[in-house]
């Protein structure tokens, strides 16, 4: 049975916890070199990564690292599992458009109990990543494992690692778990503990254009992986008639002008000890040497709310994508193409409080018939998490993906409309 993460924060305290799991980790931390000892991956090495995915687009992740020139990159639960030298791993942070974050994988060793789990870590060299002046977090999730409480997972993790740390070089560094220089993944699975690095630090659908956010926005990453789906190249109109803050329709547009979603933002590998700068410099310049300008009217967004199209201005403008999606303030039923073919993307609300589907029918019949009617020729995508709802649509889909939206199950329901 999976639990839910958990991030270390400082303060916590054994005696806050119950006798039970009191005894699960009362093996003492003393157990030093059970393991032999961990080297870390030297500059110029294969590094083994994984880049964490939102269920569902897996096999999109494992299409856009092959792009990057990364082939062997293997979908499976909730990520990709990819070998790559150090330029790979800052590429696939700069380009992912629909992954999460990039880990690094250190090591993997059995753990069914708190004094195997010190050990693992303690043979680490975590004194050739981490300095005493640098600060650190460590995040945990587990499942299916005789270790339950993710919280002393993590405790227990960080007291190896500042202990070896402390015996190599005297002193030890801080946690800080708002923006540590260092974030240390735990993954405990069946008793078998696999310790990362994450590269990324701030999740990759924090891009670093949507400053303000309106309600239930849908996350970045999400948006790219609905745009991927639809197969749109950019050679045809795109155009969201709900399109709220922007998100669908600026992620289209990243898209179409090759611009590198992760451009405008930092990545927790830039504070490691042997960040390269050198080459990350240049990688950005490539980056920013293979952007397009988009044409008028190619991608486009409708919304009855005036407050929402002013974040959509504002996240289009930090996306650098200024003068290059238009927005207009119009009702969706009040949507019309001027083009014979085309992509239109909806992302209707779901209903999820009490009653609401009730008040959601009317909107769903009228995207049927805003479909039915105006949008001849194109190709309709609609994003829902309530298949009950999108029944009203009346419209039969082609095809079927299953995304999920956070821990909602949700359908992007393909139309095509003749």
């Amino acid at each position: 049975m999976s639990k839910p993460s958990h991030i270390l924060r400082p303060g916590k305290r054994t005696a806050e916890l119950s006798e039970n799991v009191k005894k699960q980790f009362s093996a003492p931390s003393s157990v030093k070199n059970v393991l032999p000892e961990f080297d870390i991956p030297k500059h110029d090495s294969i590094l083994q990564c994984f880049a964490a995915v939102p269920r569902g687009a897996e096999e999109l992740t494992a299409a856009e690292l092959n792009q990057l020139g990364i082939t062997d990159g293997k979908p499976g639960r909730g990520g990709v599992s990819f070998s790559a030298k150090r330029e790979g791993l800052y590429r696939a942070n700069l380009w992912l458009r629909t992954a999460s974050r990039v880990l690094l994988k250190l090591t993997s060793f059995s753990a069914s109990s708190p004094a195997e789990l010190y050990a693992g870590v303690h043979a680490i060299a975590w004194q050739e990543l981490i300095t005493p002046e640098m600060t650190l977090a460590v995040d945990c999730s587990l499942r299916d494992s005789a270790m339950t409480h993710s919280g002393f997972v993590a405790l227990k993790t960080k007291d190896a690692v500042v202990d070896r740390i402390r015996e190599s070089r005297g002193s030890r560094p801080n946690v800080d778990t708002a923006s540590p220089d260092v974030r240390i993944n735990v993954h405990l699975h069946n008793n078998v503990c696999t310790i990362s690095l994450d590269s990324s630090g701030e999740s990759l659908d924090r891009r670093g254009y949507r400053l303000e956010r309106n309600e239930a926005p849908l996350r970045e990453t999400l948006a790219a992986a609905v745009v991927a789906l639809t197969g749109w190249d950019g050679s045809i109109p795109l155009a969201d008639p709900m399109c709220g803050s922007g998100t669908i329709p600026v992620e289209a547009a990243l898209k179409a002008a090759q611009i590198a979603p992760g451009l405008h933002r930092q990545f927790g590998f830039q504070r490691w000890i042997d960040f390269d700068d050198e080459l990350w410099n240049r990688l950005c310049l490539e980056a920013k040497e293979a952007i397009r300008r988009l044409p008028v009217g190619l991608v486009t967004g409708y919304d009855l709310d005036n407050r929402a199209l002013l974040l959509a201005g504002k996240n289009t403008f930090n996306a650098g994508l200024e003068g290059q999606i238009h927005y207009f303030h119009a009702a969706m039923q009040d949507f019309k193409t001027d083009s014979d073919k085309g992509i239109i993307i909806i992302n209707p609300p779901y209903g999820i409080r009490l009653g609401e589907e009730d008040d959601l029918r009317e909107l769903y019949c009228q995207i049927g018939d805003v479909m039915k009617k105006q949008c001849r020729g194109w190709t309709g995508y609609v994003l829902t998490g309530n298949l009950e709802l999108a029944k009203y649509i009346g419209l039969k889909a082609s095809r079927r993906y299953v995304l999920f939206n956070g821990a909602i199950e949700c359908r992007l329901l393909k139309y095509e409309l003749y």
